[in-house]
């Protein structure tokens, strides 16, 4: 080999591992540095500082809570989760439907079914539960309620449909248990099995209208606020005024 190819290559290799070497200091600062701050790889802002329901975050506060203000139902639930799974299957929905309905079909209460329905039923059953939806020209399914099998349906049964959904139906559970009644009322009354009661049906106006075309304020908590009674510490750094 001659001098001059001695001479070039020779520098080559002494560039290469102090490179090497600086790349393996960056990689276990950077550990370090991500170890030492607590830091996460990957970010998904689910464990951060919070308040867990009923935690204690006072010193002056109880370690086991009541119930928060507004959270007890005033007439109770017909079928709590413990007693019916949540789960979108036929035997859960079965096990639905020997529950009576106790909501009386009014005219009150085919008007809100009326409001839920068109919020959130029309657009996969149509208006009239007929099925006839903009949906089916994009390949969606649209099932009619009007026909003799949901005719034949318990009350119960549709309160559990709504309720835990099933195969393309997704669970409407978001609607309150009270006004899920009213939804099935509405559902008979779009069957033709409503007739001494006159009610409207359709769209109840177009879209963006609020007021009282859409869900009110919810109504599954207690008529009577739980007393707020002032801790210790509040009061004194108030004068002392109760």
């Amino acid at each position: 080999m001659s001098a001059d190819a001695r001479h070039t290559s020779r520098p080559t290799s002494h560039i290469a591992r102090p490179v090497v070497g600086s790349i393996r200091q960056l990689l276990v600062m950077s550990f370090l540095l991500v170890t030492a701050t607590g830091c996460e790889w990957f970010t998904d802002f689910k464990r951060q500082p919070h308040v867990v329901t009923w935690e204690s975050w006072r010193t002056d506060s109880l370690g086991v809570r009541g119930q928060p203000q507004g959270s007890v139902p005033l007439d109770g639930t017909a079928v709590p989760a413990w007693q019916v799974s949540y789960a979108p299957t036929m035997a859960a929905i079965d096990s639905m439907a020997g529950i009576p309905n106790p909501v009386p079909v009014t005219a009150a209460s085919l008007a809100n079914g009326r409001k839920y329905f068109e919020i959130n039923c029309a657009v996969c059953h149509g208006s009239n539960a007929d099925g006839q939806t903009p949906n089916s020209r994009y390949g969606i399914i649209s099932i009619p309620l009007n026909g003799q099998l949901t005719r034949d349906r318990t009350d119960g049964y549709i309160f559990g449909m709504i309720r835990n959904g099933r195969n393309t139906m997704p669970s409407y559970n978001r609607i309150e248990e009270r006004d899920r009644w009213d939804v099935v009322n509405y559902v008979r009354g779009l069957q033709g099995l409503v007739t001494n009661v006159q009610f409207e049906r359709g769209p109840l106006a177009l879209p963006g209208v609020t007021g009282d075309k859409v869900p009110g304020p919810t109504t599954l908590g207690p008529n009577r606020p739980i007393p707020h009674r002032r801790a210790a510490s509040d009061s004194a750094g108030r004068g002392g005024q109760q």
